[in-house]
């Protein structure tokens, strides 16, 4: 479908030039792939272009770090970032990139309070919800998207604006750039599902495609984070992949017993120095957890090694 001459990807930084170069090539009867990123590309990122590739005539990809995400303890300001860089990956995979959407605050609406630089993190409590700094002094961005029951569990306990943010950043995506498909990795499994429950709540005329966890050769799952690794803490950070490989080894042999499984994954991690912050077996689309593994599930985690939080899981079809 796509022809594999090397190109430089056109870049826009404004949300209308977005729209109208969506709506040419449509004219034109040309199909479009997102892959929406905070950018700090790695190979993971780039097979989510090689999976849009299969589906659509032109790619799209966002990098927008969005601010309205994180919360005031997490690391919007140290988040990794070289948009030089990602462009010349960009430019190295076959068959290109059509256009990179970076713009600088999409929560800037041309008026007073509007939405300060996507940069900005000045957060505050107000009664007992976590506010951004979108919402700061009453200004600005006050439209959120939830996808209620998904968000809840997981990653969603302990980072209680970070749904929010993903969905209502990702709708403001769909909006601009109208894409035919977008491609999300399942490393962010809840994140995945819960976008594509919003899809399909929201009549979104869009397909949201799960791609398959990249990882390195020691089998940690890629991730743009993964740089705030000291050697040592990568080594430790090897026991997230590894016990999940062996809970799912048990999993296909009979052992069932959801506790067991779990048990085995939070020693495995907690011997190695790490600090749990969730390990759930979950059904695969509906994320409740389960007791007992009698359908397709996941088994998820989150962990923290040093300063550094990562996520991966496995799918189980036992």
């Amino acid at each position: 479908m796509r022809k594999m001459e090397l190109r430089e990807a056109e870049i826009i930084r404004d949300k209308d030039e977005m729209r109208r170069w969506s709506r040419r090539m449509r004219s034109q009867g040309k199909t479009i792939g997102l892959v929406p990123t905070m950018g700090y590309l790695h190979q993971g990122h780039i097979s989510l272009i090689k999976e849009a590739h299969k589906h659509t005539d032109l790619i799209v990809v966002s990098i927008y770090v969005n601010p309205g995400q994180f919360a005031p303890s997490e690391d919007l300001s140290t988040y990794p970032s070289d948009f030089h860089g990602d462009l010349q990956k960009l430019m190295a995979v076959p068959g290109g990139v059509d256009a990179v959407f970076h713009p600088h605050n999409l929560y800037d609406y041309g008026s007073v309070g509007g939405g300060g630089r996507s940069g900005d993190c000045d957060v505050r409590e107000e009664g007992k919800g976590v506010i951004s700094c979108l919402e700061e002094r009453g200004f600005g961005h006050e439209t959120w998207v939830r996808v209620e029951r998904l968000e809840k569990s997981m990653c969603g306990k302990s980072r209680p604006v970070f749904f929010r943010g993903v969905a209502t950043v990702v709708s403001k995506l769909f909006n601009i750039v109208e894409p035919d498909v977008a491609v999300f990795g399942k490393k962010d499994y809840q994140q995945w599902r819960i976008i594509s429950r919003m899809v399909r709540d929201l009549d979104f005329a869009i397909k949201v495609i799960g791609s398959e966890i990249v990882r390195d050769a020691d089998g940690l799952a890629m991730s743009s984070r993964n740089v705030h690794l000291s050697p040592e803490e990568r080594e430790k950070a090897l026991s997230i992949n590894r016990s999940l490989s062996r809970a799912k080894f048990a999993a296909e042999k009979g052992q069932t017993n959801c506790r067991e499984l779990r048990d085995l994954v939070i020693q495995a991690i907690e011997e190695a120095g790490g600090r749990i912050d969730y390990a759930e077996i979950v059904e695969q689309e509906s994320l409740e957890a389960v007791e007992e593994i009698r359908n397709p599930v996941v088994f998820c985690v989150a962990a923290r090694f040093g300063k550094v939080r990562l996520l991966d899981n496995m799918e189980i079809n036992a």
